[in-house]
């Protein structure tokens, strides 16, 4: 990631942080492709609705508008405003998502294909929503279908000029506008089509915001809706030119910058940023991570790493060493993250077996899980005296795309890192106790938003005894500690917070209770 990039993300992080404080587990800069899937379902609805009442002809379009928005108790109002603005907020949304997700650098390696099946979306989204603008058929819809045309027409791939069906009144005919309604229904639907195809290689898609989110993102468009109506401009008419013309921005900027350079200028640059952005997985640095290796001899096929892989890299396949198991896992290399996750899903990841050497059933080459159990137990043997007045070390595991535990190393403080904590069995955290660790503290991505999507979520389920493999219920909870921490401050913080907690705990007890 480049410097700049990567300081640019940093402020990202920290603006989700704070708003984490105000927003909660609803925050909508950690949902920006769930809440995009939530406002493209409200846009399809009060579309859907809105057809039904309007007048698909020529002389009928803008009245059949106007006559919705002044329908009783403001429902038409309330109807179309949504329409609009949920489009405003999807476009905006989209925008969004793509920036954070370039940010983040998830445009290569075994993303591409996110990235790749999503810009696309970005076409189909802005020439739906502008589309929409013509079927009201005011001054604004006119101008903007004109600019279009002179735009296509620039490439003589028609057999005739599409600007021509606009010279007069005599021209323009219903079936035209006719034209404009598939239009606006179908390249939606291409829009949803292309929407399925872009989560297709990951694993529980996040398509669906928080209830809390979702509700108060339709509440804050409606009262939008209701409080600043959605106007028309005076009908269109071919044989007058407008004097004046509010035009929206947002959708129709593209237009004023054609005429003021010129039909091929404004391709030139459309085609120029859709190449820049298809070009990004073959550009842009990716740190490659090699993938996870199955060991066939310790693999008895239970699934799990099956079920916890975010991105659909492991399946189940007929077992080549054990009879007695008729599964085994495979990893597909294209699509394995590297992320060790797996690791963390195989019940045989345990430092608790008694061979020396010992192979896991799924691992991630250079961050074994027997190597795992060497380092934590260098560490813990490394670490001499006290937490305060309580024995043992405090064990803090952090993760590579999180905040960098590694400044809290000392002072009784053993610092490990991991790709993602989700590849961390939880039977470590249990080994760590019995080592003679006083407690343990996994720190996660920031805000739980974890940079390989699943793996803070499943360790936390796994820790909570809700997913296998599970902490085992004789683990006292107490000294055991999960950080969402944004910042190395908050997470120096909770660390001490944690730490007197432990310290109380031997105070008050005489001895940190043993497992």
């Amino acid at each position: 990631m480049t410097g700049g990039r990567q300081r640019a993300y940093a402020a990202w992080c920290a603006l989700e942080a704070r708003l984490d404080g105000a927003f909660g587990a609803a925050n909508p800069l950690r949902h920006l492709g769930a809440l995009a899937f939530w406002l493209f379902w409200i846009v399809a609805v009060t579309g859907i609705w809105l057809y039904v009442f309007l007048d698909t002809s020529v002389a009928g379009a803008w009245r059949s508008v106007e006559a919705i928005s002044a329908q009783p108790l403001w429902f038409g109002r309330l109807v179309r405003g949504l329409h609009r603005y949920g489009s405003d907020a999807m476009l905006a949304a989209t925008l969004a998502h793509l920036a954070r997700e370039w940010l983040a650098g998830h445009a290569a390696g075994f993303r591409w294909f996110s990235w790749a099946s999503g810009v696309p979306l970005l076409v189909l989204l802005y020439a739906s929503g502008i589309g929409g603008f013509w079927l009201v058929w005011d001054e604004q819809a006119l101008y903007s279908v004109v600019a279009t045309a002179e735009w296509l027409d620039w490439t003589n791939l028609m057999p005739e000029p599409f600007a021509r069906n606009f010279t007069s009144r005599a021209q323009l005919v219903d079936r035209l506008f006719t034209l404009f309604i598939f239009r606006h229904i179908g390249i939606p639907l291409a829009l949803l089509a292309g929407m399925c195809v872009h989560v297709q290689r990951v694993v529980r898609p996040a398509t669906h915001p928080p209830r809390v989110l979702a509700i108060g993102s339709l509440a804050a468009l409606s009262v939008l809706s209701v409080v600043v109506p959605v106007q028309s401009a005076p009908p269109a008419d071919l044989g007058r030119v407008a004097q004046s013309l509010a035009l929206d921005w947002f959708w129709m900027s593209p237009h004023p910058l054609m005429y003021a350079t010129s039909p091929a200028a404004l391709w030139a640059l459309a085609l120029a940023a859709l190449a820049i952005l298809l070009a990004m997985p073959l550009v842009m640095r990716a740190r490659k991570l090699p993938p996870a290796v199955v060991s066939p001899a310790d693999c008895n096929g239970c699934g799990r790493c099956f079920v916890d892989c975010p991105y659909s890299a492991v399946e189940l396949v007929p077992h080549a060493m054990k009879a007695a198991a008729p599964r085994m896992a495979r990893v597909d290399p294209a699509l394995c993250a590297g992320c060790g996750i797996c690791a963390g899903a195989c019940p045989s990841s345990t430092p608790f077996r008694s061979l020396v050497q010992f192979a896991s059933g799924i691992d991630v080459p250079g961050r074994a899980v027997v190597a795992m159990r060497a380092e934590l137990e260098a560490a813990l043997e490394r670490t001499a005296g006290a937490v305060g007045s309580a024995p043992g070390a405090l064990v803090v595991y952090g993760c590579e795309s999180g905040v960098d535990v590694a400044p809290l190393a000392g002072d009784g403080v053993v610092t490990l890192k991991l790709l993602c904590v989700g590849m961390l069995p939880p039977s470590f955290v249990e080994f760590a106790v019995r080592r003679g660790a006083a407690g343990v503290l996994v720190a996660g991505c920031p805000g739980g938003a974890c940079d390989f999507r699943l793996g803070m979520q499943w360790t936390e389920e796994r820790l909570a005894g809700a997913r296998e493999p599970h902490l085992r219920a004789n683990v006292p909870r107490d000294r055991v500690r999960v950080s969402h921490a944004a910042t190395p401050g908050a997470l120096k913080a909770e660390l001490e917070g944690f730490r007197a907690e432990l310290v109380d705990t031997y105070q008050r007890g005489g001895v940190v209770p043993r497992v």
